[in-house]
């Protein structure tokens, strides 16, 4: 029998879509008002979903206090009211659009959780616009 569970925090953080290999005018093209030269910022939610066995000795699949700290520690700390561009090293060669921020943050926490549990990384830029890592 397999359950998930879920952890939904918030960080606040500023990025520019941009492609330095590419002219102005083909990254306003494609990027539009993201291509700010001063950048941007989204208040960003991110669920952390673990799916497995629930322990027979505790009914958790994970304790959330923990998923919380590991969560703080790993990602808040490190994304939260920072230019994704300029001060994390993991964008210093990767464009930081939603797709590729999921695919950090799950990057950085899957090494620190079970590898016989699911991990699925939910991040929400704006209330309509969110991706989902893996799919």
């Amino acid at each position: 029998m397999k359950v998930s569970v879920f952890r939904k925090e918030h960080f606040n953080a500023a990025h520019r879509l941009f492609n330095p290999n590419w002219t102005f005018e083909k990254n306003e093209a494609v990027f539009g008002k993201c291509n700010n030269k001063f950048y941007h910022g989204h208040n960003y939610e991110v669920i952390v979903q673990l799916t497995g066995t629930p322990n027979p000795e505790t009914g958790f699949v994970y304790d959330l206090k923990l998923l919380s700290e590991l969560i703080k520690e790993h990602i808040l700390d490190k994304f939260d009211h920072r230019n994704l561009n300029e001060e994390l090293e993991a964008f210093k060669n990767l464009i930081p659009t939603a797709e590729n921020i999921s695919i950090v943050i799950y990057n950085k926490l899957r090494p620190l959780i079970d590898h016989q549990l699911d991990l699925k990384i939910t991040l929400y830029e704006t209330p309509r616009n969110y991706v989902q890592y893996p799919a």
